[in-house]
């Protein structure tokens, strides 16, 4: 007997919450110029512009189907080939992606010492692509995989290699890519596809991403707690901030008495929580603001050439 599982989403509830102040370029600029320990969270809208779709709209509604939850990854045979076969064509989008503006933006500032640290809720490994080194992926990433028996890793290219030897008739039409890095597909799909095991103990495989219904693991909350303290304001990029594991970000970090600023193309979830939030195009707002901020730190640090003499004729 099937039995059909609820999946609760969450969804952003503004009706009781004020907005945040609107800022504008320059107060941007002036946020990142008088903090020098910067820690930066990092969502889903950053990632657009680099070919990536996005979770929600603009008002933090989810987009997108029902996702897989950790407890039926794990117990289910069925849903594990549903999402393999959906990430077989999902991974080879992931793979295209590359760094955008704002992900280089963000590495330029980390080399000149002004960030602290960068969490990130993305699963796409951008950051580090774009030389970042500072960055606690919060929910994991696509580009490994593990063995939930035996505990083997490996990285998600050779799975791919090794699904495609196991596949190499299967073509169904995909009907739409997903941001978590799967795909859409028709369900009669499904039974056609071969799943990879672990090649030393025949074991399920799993993404090193946290799913629905699982716990982002002690350690990597560890680490967010102890970036949060390093820090002295928090700077929020294109993140509705729906998910908890990104709003108690925020929270901690107003109950420290840290400032709070956010880039984000509609409302959050911390709107009564910030300081002011700048609206539109996260990327270019950042990466514009980047260059403002550095430039003028450059034009400072200059020394000033002696004024010449002056010489009677």
């Amino acid at each position: 007997m099937s039995t059909t599982r609820l999946i609760r989403i969450p969804t952003l509830d503004v009706s009781r919450q004020a907005d945040a102040p609107a800022g504008a370029l320059a107060d941007l600029v002036e946020f990142m110029s008088s903090h020098q320990r910067l820690l930066v969270l990092t969502g889903a809208g950053l990632s657009t512009r680099s070919g990536i779709p996005a979770y929600r709209d603009a008002s933090g509604q989810w987009l997108r189907r029902d996702p897989i939850l950790y407890q039926d990854f794990m117990r289910c045979e069925i849903t594990r080939r549903r999402y393999w076969a959906r990430s077989f064509f999902g991974w080879q989008l992931m793979q295209q992606a590359s760094p955008n503006a704002a992900h280089l933006a963000l590495a330029r500032l980390e080399k000149a010492g002004r960030i602290s640290q960068i969490i990130t809720q993305n699963v796409d490994g951008l950051h580090r692509a774009a030389g970042s080194d500072q960055v606690i992926e919060l929910h994991g990433r696509l580009s490994a995989v593990s063995c939930q028996a035996c505990g083997l890793g490996l990285e998600r290219d050779l799975l791919q290699r090794q699904m495609e030897t196991l596949n190499p008739d299967w073509q169904p039409e995909v009907l739409g890519y997903n941001p978590d890095g799967d795909a859409e597909l028709d369900a009669s799909a499904y039974p056609g596809f071969k799943v990879a095991a672990c090649e030393a103990c025949g074991g399920p495989l799993k993404p090193d991403v946290v799913f629905f219904g699982e716990t982002v693991p002690g350690n990597r909350l560890q680490a967010v707690n102890q970036a949060i303290e390093s820090s002295d304001a928090v700077l929020v990029i294109g993140s509705s901030l729906v998910v908890m594991s990104g709003y108690r970000i925020v929270r901690q970090a107003r109950k420290l008495g840290l400032p709070v600023a956010a880039i984000n193309d509609g409302r959050t979830r911390a709107d009564d929580l910030l300081d002011f939030k700048l609206g539109g195009d996260c990327v270019q707002l950042l990466a514009a603001a980047v260059e403002a901020m550095l430039s003028g730190i450059e034009s400072s640090s200059q020394p000033r050439r002696p004024a010449q003499a002056g010489h009677d004729n």
